[in-house]
């Protein structure tokens, strides 16, 4: 595909997380080559039939250029990857447009279990620990967690 604006203008090292349940963080890099008044825009959408969303929290550098963004109240609704698109503006020339497809539940920070219990007999060699799965953004949690316990003897 033939990409309008200069080379070296979109942006780079587009990352997100989801974290503490229902927060997204997204940030990225100026383009190498992008005129110093660019000022970039990140869209979102779950699926193609949604409407893309304009991120309304940006974080800014020192320039006042949108580095990131920050989003409230995200939920993963499905194994669908969702859309991000970041396209720039400048007075001085064409930018070029960065998007990319990401499958939400692996970039979510999953919390600790919680509830974690651990109940030792004093007569017996066993101990049974017991706990509930994390707060996670997913609407189907369904029995999708895998969990280790490492025991260390004092």
């Amino acid at each position: 595909p033939v990409f309008a604006g200069m080379n070296g203008s979109a942006i780079e090292n587009f990352s997100c997380v989801i974290y503490n349940v229902s927060l997204m963080n997204c940030t990225w890099q100026a383009g190498r080559d992008a005129p110093e008044d660019t000022q970039y825009f990140l869209y979102w959408q779950y699926s193609r039939r949604d409407d893309p969303t304009e991120c309304k929290l940006y974080i800014k550098d020192e320039n006042g250029r949108n580095m990131g963004c920050r989003f409230q109240n995200v939920t993963i609704q499905t194994a669908v990857e969702a859309y991000f698109l970041v396209n720039g503006s400048s007075n001085e020339s064409l930018i070029q447009f960065y998007d990319k497809y990401i499958k939400l539940y692996k970039i979510e920070i999953l919390a600790p279990p919680l509830n974690v219990t651990v109940n030792c007999i004093r007569d017996s060699s066993g101990c049974i620990v017991t706990w509930q799965p994390p707060l996670t953004s997913h609407q189907k949690k369904g029995k999708c967690f895998e969990y280790e316990i490492r025991i260390r003897n004092k």
